[in-house]
């Protein structure tokens, strides 16, 4: 296998009351996801399924995040999602912070046999 990642994509998302960092991640993912109309699997010959898709999730509290809520977001593929320490919480007078998420969306594809 050849595993060979072919574009990157970037978003960011809040949660401004609730202090939910899966929901500050959905959000984020959608900022990426949204922004784009890729037809990668196509342009080398290969199914949408075969699309391999790594997600990095940034917040405050990676603990906090449910990654298998994140992989229904996409549509088709193979989704991995790690959640690490990163992005922010916003203190607020009153009440929870302002959580912000950031991604990083990586799309490979297996390109063995393919020139």
């Amino acid at each position: 296998m050849a595993k060979k990642r072919l574009l990157t994509e970037f978003g960011m998302g809040s949660s401004l009351r609730r202090q939910d960092y899966t929901e500050a991640a959905t959000r984020a993912l959608k900022d990426a996801l949204w922004h784009n109309s890729i037809n990668l699997a196509e342009l080398f010959g290969k199914d949408k399924s075969d699309m391999q898709i790594d997600v990095e999730v940034g917040v405050q509290a990676p603990d906090q995040v449910d990654t298998e809520a994140l992989k229904s977001v996409f549509p088709y593929g193979q989704i991995s999602v790690k959640a690490v320490k990163g992005g922010l919480d916003v203190p607020r007078p009153v009440g929870n912070p302002t959580v912000i998420a950031n991604v990083a969306i990586s799309v490979s594809l297996d390109l063995e046999g393919t020139s």
